[in-house]
């Protein structure tokens, strides 16, 4: 006799954060946010940011946390999180722990696929951004959207 298993939950832990931003209206305000969580770790991290029908983030999901110069995922688990929240779509972001915000061949690579999973799923990726150094008051970042991978 075979054994079926039925999955009645998916856990989600939930903490509480207050957002400078309500709306996401531009990329910088979805970069502050990403700085906030993921600005300044020694390792590369990988933020997805799920958003409502009125773009404000209903949850931020720390996804995968990598080396110093690498973070690999895959989009399973950056779609997850999007939909046991019912988001419409999604704002992805990593840090560059070295400052530097270019993008690497392999960043606008998972960014394609993302968009690709994104359009499959019916939830949007809205943008991919690089976060890099702040100095000052002022971000560093690329927004792979305004470069024209999305």
């Amino acid at each position: 006799m075979e054994k079926i298993y039925e999955v009645v939950r998916i856990k989600q832990v939930v903490t509480e954060s207050s957002l400078e931003y309500e709306r996401i209206r531009e990329p910088k305000h979805a970069v502050d946010i990403a700085y906030h969580f993921i600005g300044e770790d020694d390792r590369e991290i990988f933020l997805v940011m799920c958003l409502n029908t009125k773009n404000i983030v209903t949850a931020v999901h720390r996804c995968h946390v990598g080396s110093v110069n690498a973070s690999i995922v895959h989009p399973r688990e950056v779609f997850k999180s999007a939909i046991l929240n019912n988001s419409t779509s999604i704002i992805v972001a990593h840090n560059h722990p070295s400052g530097d915000p270019t993008p690497s061949r392999e960043d606008i690579e998972v960014t394609e696929r993302l968009a690709e999973s994104g359009r499959i799923l019916g939830i949007e990726l809205l943008d991919s951004l690089i976060i890099g150094e702040k100095t000052g008051l002022t971000i560093k970042f690329t927004s792979l959207k305004a470069k024209g991978y999305l």
